[in-house]
């Protein structure tokens, strides 16, 4: 792996353990296995790195989801593998957990790759839904921009209270509570 791929990698983990704030360029140096010198021979500073793994973490999330939307299947058969899918639940979502950081939602630029995440992932749920209405899966009448904003904030809720609780069944419980609702606005 080349040592940009490195610092890249090794700031995303650092990102999502311990934040912007608590993610010093010694620590990705020292994970990266590269110099300072070698880390700005790449990057300008830490902003910029950390801009890269955002992005990176981000494009990492969107193709996952991905995988559950374009599969074979019904809309909710598709979304409940989506928030059935393995994860590391405790740990939280790497995108998800840059919203509680301060410094990266008051800088626009860090902010945009989050916000642009969680957009695309409505829009995707908001797709698969519509789709799920037009082949006459899904009551007409729901709700499909409502109801994709609701699958996001169960998810990144879900990752909220495990977390608080020490424990994956809280998110479990909310997953399995929005397929529910889902499952009960079927038509087939």
């Amino acid at each position: 792996m080349s040592t940009p791929e490195r610092l890249i990698e090794s700031t995303q983990e650092l990102l999502w353990e311990r934040g912007y704030v608590g993610t010093s360029p010694k620590a990705i140096q020292q994970r990266a296995g590269a110099g300072q010198g070698s880390m700005y021979h790449h990057f300008k500073g830490k902003p910029e790195l950390a801009l890269a793994a955002i992005r990176r973490s981000a494009e990492q999330r969107t193709a996952l989801a991905e995988e559950q939307f374009s599969a074979p299947g019904t809309a909710v058969e598709r979304i409940a593998d989506y928030l059935r899918r393995e994860r590391d639940i405790l740990r939280g979502c790497p995108i998800g957990r840059l919203t509680q950081d301060p410094e990266v939602v008051a800088d626009p630029v860090l902010r945009q790759p989050v916000a642009e995440t969680f957009e695309h992932l409505r829009g995707r749920l908001v797709a698969v839904l519509t789709e799920g209405q037009a082949l006459g899966e899904l009551d007409p009448t729901l709700d499909v921009v409502n109801t994709a904003a609701m699958v996001v904030a169960v998810l990144q809720g879900g990752y909220v209270l495990a977390r608080a609780a020490g424990s994956t069944e809280p998110f479990q419980q909310a997953a399995e509570g929005a397929i529910a609702l889902l499952a009960a606005r079927q038509l087939t």
